[in-house]
């Protein structure tokens, strides 16, 4: 008895262990979203750490000393998490360098001299249009730009890009420059009593400069073009300094300090601002009356229907009235019977509870603030972490409808519930990472991280799905509530609006219709570099997409049952599982009208990606909506009378 409770329970234990080990991750900081505030005193070293170089047109990071910018003495690679390196982030020290509360004028980082290999590598990053990412005290780098329909507001851009090209004037030969000058803005908030500041805002203006000086270069050169002994500061009015072969480049920054009103807790508001927001939250808004105009009249109808076919039924009283019935109460004797490939159906279902489970429970800590942006890859390490843990949901579930179907096996059933979704995602990851690797980009999975990977799915997930599907099988199952024939019943010749395919195709339209709007700015933040911190209404969304996949689902195995035909099981996993065809349809007509992907490799890796995100969105949509009919089909035939 006591292991049968804790069977039933053993899912509801995950996400409250992982919620402690959250708040023991979190237990020393005051605030939830990031790290605990740092307080600086005026002269303390401020040290500027160095991310990944990004590119929207290519989806290929590279790592900052992939170009021959200047480098400290000894470069130091920062610990990362998991899902930091999954994400190409490679955070290395400097050599940018400043004191708290004091300005620098023009100071100089390096000089040095391209060759012809390093002028063509800033010329293709240039041409790719590469974005240099920093950060400092987990605050990244952004370039504030003013929105053109609002000039009292501001968007913030994450990175200056590597450099620009252009003409000089009266010439047409378009020329490579770089940004070799920058002017770090460092905002702040001052604690008046303790006269300590916290770091509220990082931000930078990047400048190409053909910088100049007179005699031989040596550590005392003065430079005539920014001289912080004349008070001579970088406009941008001065010759940008052009990338060619044998050309002489001279690195410098400033550094500027603001106080801000700006509270340290608050300090992510500004970066997390979207530029559309009125279209966004309108949109949403517009999309959740619609899904709940709609599953309102769904339930309506059905509640209605049901009810006068379920008195119907029930008021039969002579043989004559019985043989004379039509509809759904005709299939009683098959409408429990094991559909073909029922060892599939079984697979898939578990692998989507599993998919169900990790999406839930990572929604709400994101929605509680204990995934926020500030805590880089902490997203992506959590979603791998619960989906390993909730492969003790997916045996569960695998095996226990597998004993339902009357099978023996159980062990063949957790094998491929454990080997089947991650072998077929390891093996597209694998192939996209080779081709990673071959672009030479930092982007790739180092061995040591796939390793790791490989360990959590054999060392970790394998055994808690065996172990799920131990507890699923021996739990006692509950029984039909009503008895199946020997002999199938014939299905008579369904209307043309009732075949398999059309009412697949059709069944996946409202799904999709009810996440779409928020598809779009998903895949704006995966693919544009954008934050998206709007997890509230994205759980919303996600609520509504349960309700819309069950109603949806539901009505249409009414009809179906209605039509005599009993062959449900299939057609309800793959009814709602369909608005995944329409969400890959839909990342093509994203990928073609808002990104500007040109290279062969970068649009083999979104499709690829793409392709997997369909296969998940598929499994678990479609698991919501078999259990959704299975319990609407149990309902109504224990509801009936049957002689």
């Amino acid at each position: 008895m006591a292991g049968e409770l804790l069977a039933r329970n053993l899912c509801l234990w995950i996400p409250v262990c992982f919620l402690l080990l959250v708040n023991v991750h979190f237990g020393t900081c005051f605030y939830l979203p990031g790290v605990a505030p740092e307080d600086f005193h005026k002269g303390d070293l401020l040290r500027v750490k160095v991310n990944k170089l990004s590119s929207t047109k290519t989806q290929l990071p590279y790592s900052y000393y992939s170009l021959p910018y200047c480098h400290p003495d000894h470069i130091v690679d920062s610990a990362e998490n998991l899902g930091e390196v999954l994400r190409g982030d490679r955070i290395e020290n400097s050599p940018y360098v400043f004191k708290m509360r004091e300005p620098q004028m023009c100071n100089v980082v390096c000089r040095l001299t391209l060759d012809e290999k390093s002028a063509k590598e800033f010329k293709e990053k240039i041409d790719d249009e590469y974005r240099v990412n920093m950060i400092l005290d987990n605050l990244p780098l952004v370039v504030p730009l003013r929105r053109p329909d609002h000039e009292s507001s501001l968007v913030y851009l994450h990175g200056f890009l590597v450099g620009l090209k252009g003409q000089y004037a009266g010439n047409k030969e378009e020329k490579h420059f770089i940004h070799n000058h920058l002017t770090f803005i460092v905002k702040y908030h001052r604690d008046p009593v303790t006269e300590t500041s916290r770091i509220v805002g990082f931000e930078v203006k990047p400048f190409s400069v053909k910088h100049e000086y007179e005699g031989e270069w040596d550590n005392n050169t003065r430079l005539t073009t920014c001289d912080p002994h004349a008070k001579m500061l970088v406009s941008g009015s001065e010759p940008p300094q052009e990338v060619e072969d044998k050309k002489e480049i001279i690195f410098t920054y400033d550094v500027e300090f603001q106080e801000s009103n700006l509270k340290w807790a608050s300090r992510w508001d500004s970066y997390l601002l979207m530029a559309d927001d009125q279209i966004h939250w309108f949109s949403i808004i517009n999309s959740l009356m619609i899904v709940l105009f709609l599953s309102g009249m769904v339930a309506m109808i059905m509640l209605r229907t049901l009810y006068r076919d379920i008195s119907k039924y029930n008021q039969l009283e002579t043989q004559e009235e019985a043989q004379e019935e039509s509809g759904w109460k005709l299939v009683h004797g098959d409408v429990f019977r094991c559909p073909s490939n029922s060892d599939l159906l079984c697979v898939y279902v578990g692998t989507g509870v599993q998919f169900f489970g990790m999406i839930l429970v990572t929604m709400i800590f994101a929605a509680l603030g204990f995934l926020s942006p500030s805590n880089r890859g902490g997203l992506m390490t959590a979603m791998l972490l619960l989906w390993v843990l909730m492969g003790l949901c997916g045996g569960y579930s695998s095996v226990r409808l597998y004993k339902m179907f009357k099978g023996t096996e159980w062990k063949k059933i957790a094998i491929r519930t454990a080997f089947m979704f991650p072998a077929i995602a390891f093996s597209i990851f694998f192939v996209l990472n080779a081709l990673i690797w071959g672009q030479k980009s930092s982007g790739a999975v180092p061995f040591g991280t796939m390793f790791a990977l490989v360990f959590l799915w054999f060392g970790i997930s394998v055994p808690l799905v065996f172990l799920g599907g131990h507890f699923g099988y021996k739990m006692p199952l509950a029984e039909d509530p009503v008895k199946t024939n020997k002999i199938a019943r014939q299905i008579p010749e369904q209307p043309w609006y009732m075949n398999p395919i059309f009412s697949v195709l059709i069944g996946g339209i409202l799904p999709f219709g009810a996440v779409f709007i928020e598809l779009f700015f998903i895949l704006t933040s995966i693919w544009l570099h954008q934050f998206y911190y709007i997890f509230g209404f994205l759980f919303i969304v996600f609520l509504i997409l349960i309700v819309t996949c069950a109603e949806i689902t539901i009505v249409l195995c009414y009809f179906q049952l209605c039509s005599e035909d009993y062959c449900w099981w299939w057609r309800s996993y793959l009814t709602s599982g369909s608005s995944a065809l329409y969400l890959f349809l839909y990342a093509a007509f994203y990928f073609f009208t808002k990104l500007e992907i040109t290279k062969p490799v970068s649009g083999v890796l979104y499709f690829g990606y793409m392709l997997l995100l369909s296969y998940g969105f598929f499994v678990v949509t479609g698991t919501i909506g078999f259990y959704s009919c299975f319990w609407f089909v149990k309902l109504i035939y224990s509801s009936v009378k049957i002689d």
